[in-house]
């Protein structure tokens, strides 16, 4: 059986009549399977747009790649499209990859760790979608650096480019790059990028 949002074409907004709370947005996520949802800093349910069959294949490979450099080196935590982080503006975003260093991860209880955390990531990916406008993605990312990201990549396929963020300093842009290095908090990560470009 269908819900509601089955007859509306994403992406959509909802405002509820007041905040949620944690456990509260996980119940509407969970009502709403299989969508994706995010919450803004007004308290808005923003609707993401299925990434589709291509999206959701490159999304799992930087996952893929980012959590076996995790396994080889030791350093930090990887984190899926899944995994949602409450910033401190208190919007709740989930970025199509993230990393966490150890030290942060592990000053979180058990019980912490099995819910949203309340910090932003030291370094994320997004990925643009055909759907996706990239004003909007642009926006998003500008949003996990003054959150306190200290990477950023956003991978855009459709315009063949690569935009690195970082904190105090503009957006650097790499027309189809062969291969993103990581810096800073995963310096040493490398990610090849032929299958964005195919």
């Amino acid at each position: 059986m269908g819900s509601a949002l089955d007859l509306l074409t994403p992406p959509i907004k909802i405002t509820p009549l007041a905040p949620l709370g944690d456990d509260e947005f996980i119940a509407f996520c969970q009502a709403n399977e299989p969508y994706r949802f995010e919450l803004n800093e007004r308290g808005d349910i923003l609707m993401m747009t299925p990434s589709g069959g291509l999206g959701g294949n490159l999304e799992g490979y930087i996952f893929r790649e980012l959590d076996l450099w995790v396994e080889r080196t030791g350093r930090g935590f990887a984190f899926n499209s899944n995994s949602g982080f409450r910033l401190p503006d208190t919007s709740l975003r989930l970025p199509d990859a993230a990393w966490v260093t150890s030290e942060r991860w592990n000053s979180l209880s058990r019980s912490e760790q099995e819910k949203i955390p309340r910090f932003c990531p030291e370094f994320v990916v997004e990925l643009r979608s055909p759907s996706d406008r990239a004003a909007r993605l642009e926006r998003k990312m500008l949003k996990w650096i003054a959150s306190g990201a200290q990477l950023a990549w956003l991978i855009d396929p459709i315009r063949k480019l690569v935009v690195i963020y970082r904190p105090g300093q503009q957006p650097e842009t790499l027309r189809k790059p062969d291969v993103l290095e990581g810096e800073g908090p995963i310096a040493g990560f490398r990610l090849e990028m032929a299958r964005f470009w195919a």
